[in-house]
């Protein structure tokens, strides 16, 4: 992705598009899986683990990024593929326990549940948890 592409997402979405932003979102776009903080912070340093989670908090807030919660006391993000951000473009996903990746399984797409009346979805948590194929061979 390109930093006009980037720089596209960030207005699209009212972000006013600052050095911070444009490498914390350039990186996400990069990645083939969902990272983590700690894996932000390695390949963004000199960057402070503070500014890069507030970035992450912004992406969150105006549905650029996914905050999966995979069991490992460690959230992890993914940038939001699709024009909109609603409950129908998330999927499911694998957490590896023995390397501690986490998967996008793009083609299980999530089911549709109705809730009882008054409840909103803002966003489904479906994870797989177990052993990938790189670490069962």
């Amino acid at each position: 992705m390109n930093n006009p592409e980037i720089e596209n997402i960030l207005t699209s979405h009212g972000i006013k598009p600052t050095a911070n932003r444009l490498l914390v979102l350039k990186d996400l776009a990069r990645c083939s899986h969902p990272v983590n903080l700690a894996d932000l912070e390695k390949s963004l340093d000199p960057m402070d683990k503070a500014s890069i989670f507030r970035v992450l908090e912004l992406f969150a807030e105006k549905d650029i990024v996914h905050v999966i919660e995979d069991g490992s006391r460690s959230l992890k993000y993914e940038l939001c593929h699709g024009d909109h951000h609603s409950v129908s473009d998330q999927h499911a996903h694998f957490y590896c326990e023995k390397c501690d990746t986490v998967y996008c399984l793009d083609e299980i797409k999530l089911p549709v549940i109705d809730l009882p009346q008054g409840y909103q979805t803002k966003s489904i948590n479906f994870m797989f948890k177990g052993i990938c194929p790189n670490c069962n061979n």
